[in-house]
């Protein structure tokens, strides 16, 4: 997926935009020299749209850590720099972020963090707001994308102002929901012409690091006492004093709608928290409650200074806090909302379930079906669509914890293995992407500790679950351009895996696959499998003839039901008595000649030869 350069709307254009868009527009307006940015759902559309504008530098990296990096050294040199990253990105770049709150900033550094609040597409839903108080940083929060391009400007302000990295704390609403912007002129400014040496400040060693404590707090002490002038944060007055809300992001929004006639303050700024202006709300109302998304934070923070507040004990302590879940959780406050019923939640759609799956013809259903045959191993998954592989039909992962994490669970499942499980073969599979991301060291790991593992490393050329992003084993940059791709076979080999033990395979031939599998397994010690198809989404890949189903000479085996293809339906069961006594199920099925892309996954499995290829339309003809 390339991003060519397009001509910005002028200053003071109304645009209808997303946050994550308004972000990057912000970013832009700002004069933003580099950009680096890791994908991942909820925030990948801000680095994606920031490629397009003109006359700044912008990449994928291949980590968090990575990009964040990027966007320090880019500081250093006294440019305004930025980098994006979901929730669990920041526990990867945590490491430079941690050093970074010591040495400060010359250009701006901004650092935009996407929570997914809800589990939309993440493995866990942890709170952003953490790492202002770990870090002794500064939070800020919009409530929508108007306030997401105002507050990515002041954030960048903030950081010189403060000499420190601030943190814009975004959430799924925030950066996919869309509302008009009102954007301004673009500003380049440059703190200095190049990097000043001064190991003093610059080289993290202990006695350097030791002098620089005192200035963080001195920082944290400014930036309390900014937190209680800005106009980030603001206290809006009520007509009803039964009860005040304090309130953060897109809960603001939610607050409002619930509750117009209260008193509300309002943190766009929510670390530090300004203390007094929460007593002079409190002082305001009978009753103050923080209405927060996720973490008890706000709440604990304001009851450690003496304020009496309600949250966590009346809200619920995970997902979203939308109107109907704010009515019902303080109707024991305000029994009218019981009774007027507005607790209720909105009614479900009635909507067919459809639960997530792999595409048509990704290169990943041959690898599952085929692993879903082999018996007596155990699978260490890792996060990416083949996370897909853990559903029906397959159920052929059996761990996923976190990005790269198969390659030292596999290890550890070795390792760890008792005498019953000695004969248990121990597979771990990782996506391209991954594998670059935080897989190559766990694989260094196996092969400088000789695990028994086989390790499936499964190469479609992008970061398919996020949307198709290029990557350095695509063979193009952000911008589409050619860039070196990495031979996976030879940094394989470079990490210390055997030659005679890489193996690379086409997934759509099922035979070649299992036979590999079956020979790798077998061998004691580690070994590595790529397989060689690109995702169906990219360019990259090749659209083949359809097929269709000759329903005449279908028998029912099922089989081609089994390799999971979304394009492949149930068109009727029959339960049948075998000559033996056994009653089994026939299923039927019949091929989407639409959506089919020509793979030939389906045929190989078909006992009666059944599928053919054929020319879409009523009816379907055959070739």
């Amino acid at each position: 997926m390339s991003h060519k350069p397009f001509t910005p709307a002028p200053a003071g254009s109304r645009l209808l935009m997303s946050g994550n868009e308004a972000i990057a527009r912000a970013a832009w307006d700002a004069g933003v020299r580099v950009a680096a940015a890791y994908p991942g759902t909820p925030s990948t559309e801000i680095l994606e749209n920031i490629a397009r504008y003109p006359d700044l530098y912008s990449e994928w990296s291949v980590n968090e850590k990575v990009s964040l990096e990027v966007a320090i050294g880019a500081s250093l040199a006294g440019g305004r720099s930025f980098c994006a990253m979901k929730h669990v990105g920041l526990n990867v770049a945590a490491d430079a972020l941690m050093t970074l709150t010591l040495t400060g900033v010359v250009g701006g550094l901004v650092i935009a963090v996407a929570d997914d609040v809800g589990f939309s597409s993440s493995q866990n839903e942890q709170d952003s707001r953490f790492w202002g108080r770990f870090a002794h940083l500064p939070i800020l929060e919009p409530a929508d994308s108007q306030e997401a391009y105002a507050m990515t400007l002041a954030a960048f302000d903030l950081s010189e102002k403060f000499d420190t990295p601030v943190i814009l704390r975004l959430t799924t609403r925030i950066c996919h929901v869309k509302c008009l912007v009102e954007v301004g002129e673009r500003s380049v400014r440059r703190i200095a012409e190049g990097f000043t040496k001064n190991p003093a400040r610059w080289v993290m060693v202990p006695a350097h690091a030791q002098r620089r404590v005192p200035e963080v707090y001195a920082r944290e002490k400014a930036l309390r006492s900014e937190s209680e002038i800005t106009p980030l944060n603001r206290l809006e007055a009520g007509t009803d004093g039964r009860v005040g809300f304090v309130t953060s992001g897109p809960a603001y929004m939610h607050v409002r709608e619930t509750f117009p006639d209260a008193p509300v303050l309002k943190l766009g700024l929510s670390y530090p928290v300004p203390m007094d202006k929460v007593r002079e709300l409190a002082a305001q109302v009978d009753t103050l409650v923080v209405v927060e998304e996720t973490e008890q934070l706000l709440e604990g923070e304001i009851r450690a200074a003496g304020i009496p507040a309600r949250g966590k004990d009346i809200l619920p302590a995970a997902g979203e806090l939308p109107p109907h879940v704010l009515r019902k959780s303080l109707a024991a406050l305000f029994p009218a909302l019981q009774a007027a019923g507005g607790e209720a939640a909105p009614a479900a759609l009635p909507v067919f379930p459809r639960p997530p799956t792999m595409c048509v013809a990704c290169p990943h259903l041959g690898v599952y079906y085929t692993l879903s045959r082999l018996r007596n191993i155990t699978i260490a998954g890792d996060i990416g669509c083949y996370t897909l592989g853990a559903g029906h039909p397959w159920n052929a992962l059996d761990t996923t914890i976190c990005m790269g994490a198969s390659m030292g669970m596999a290890l550890g499942l070795d390792k760890g293995r008792g005498p019953d499980d000695a004969k248990k073969s121990i597979v771990a599979v990782i996506g391209d992407s991954t594998f670059m991301h935080m897989g190559m060291q766990g694989l260094l790991n196996i092969a400088y500790n000789q695990g028994n593992v086989t390790v499936l490393l499964l190469d479609n050329r992008t970061v398919g679950m996020t949307g198709g992003q290029d990557n350095p084993g695509s063979g193009r940059n952000i911008h589409g351009d050619d860039a070196p791709r990495i031979d996976f076979a030879k940094v394989v080999a470079a990490l210390g895996i055997s030659p005679e033990h890489i193996r690379i395979v086409d997934p759509y031939r099922l035979p070649d696959l299992l036979k590999t599998l079956r020979e790798e397994i077998k061998y004691e010690g580690p070994s590595v499998i790529v397989t060689n198809r690109p995702c169906v989404l990219i360019d990259a890949y090749e659209k083949q003839p359809s097929y269709a189903v000759n329903e005449e000479a279908c028998t029912g085996c099922g089989n081609c039901v089994e390799v999971g293809c979304p394009a492949i339906h149930v068109t009727r069961r029959e339960k049948v008595v075998k000559p033996s006594g056994k009653e089994v199920e026939l299923a039927f099925a019949n091929i989407e000649t639409a959506a089919c892309t020509g793979c030939g996954l389906c045929l190989q499995p078909c006992a009666p030869g059944a599928i053919k290829a054929a020319k879409s339309g009523s009816p379907v003809t055959f070739v």
